[in-house]
């Protein structure tokens, strides 16, 4: 990606700091990455992606989250508690008492990011898994209370396992 088109993201990301950014790659003509990328440092920490074990195993102590899916044709929201993976055949297999429950392949991951910025007035904190091509496979938001507020007890452990994963960043 060039520079200018960096500097052109960066622009929109300051001119809308709680837009979407799925319309900002399409916008660009970029992946997703690209994208997360030209976040300013204190929204957005990079991570190799061959920790999706160590890192999904924390997530599925915090209780219900929402894991999304957003492509060009939709965004597929699903709230619950992330059960425990176990690898066969090629995939990493999730099932469980939650309605999250699935095949990954695992191996695409490239880079997994913690994302911790405004979306439409309101902090949202993630943790957002990223394929070779630089396109979300995946995201995990921190949950949400009644009133729209982010659970403090997730909150703390987002904040927890982005702290001991920055220093690898």
């Amino acid at each position: 990606m060039s520079a200018s088109v960096s500097e052109l993201i960066r622009q929109d990301l300051a001119m809308r700091p709680d837009g979407i950014l799925e319309q900002v790659a399409e916008k660009h003509g970029v992946a997703m990455q690209a994208v997360l990328d030209c976040l300013p440092a204190e929204a957005a920490v990079r991570v190799p992606g061959d920790l999706y074990r160590e890192i999904w195993q924390e997530v599925t102590q915090w209780g219900a989250i929402t894991l999304v899916v957003h492509t060009r044709d939709g965004v597929f929201e699903c709230e619950g508690s992330v059960p425990p993976g176990t690898e066969g055949r090629g995939y990493f297999n999730i099932h469980g008492e939650s309605p999250i429950g699935g095949h990954l392949r695992m191996e695409r991951c490239r880079s997994i990011y913690f994302v911790d910025r405004p979306f439409f007035g309101r902090r949202s904190c993630s943790v957002q898994f990223v394929n070779h091509e630089g396109g979300v496979m995946f995201k995990i938001f921190v949950g949400r209370n009644k009133d729209r507020s982010l659970k403090a007890d997730q909150v703390a452990r987002f904040e927890a396992l982005l702290a001991e994963h920055r220093q690898s960043a």
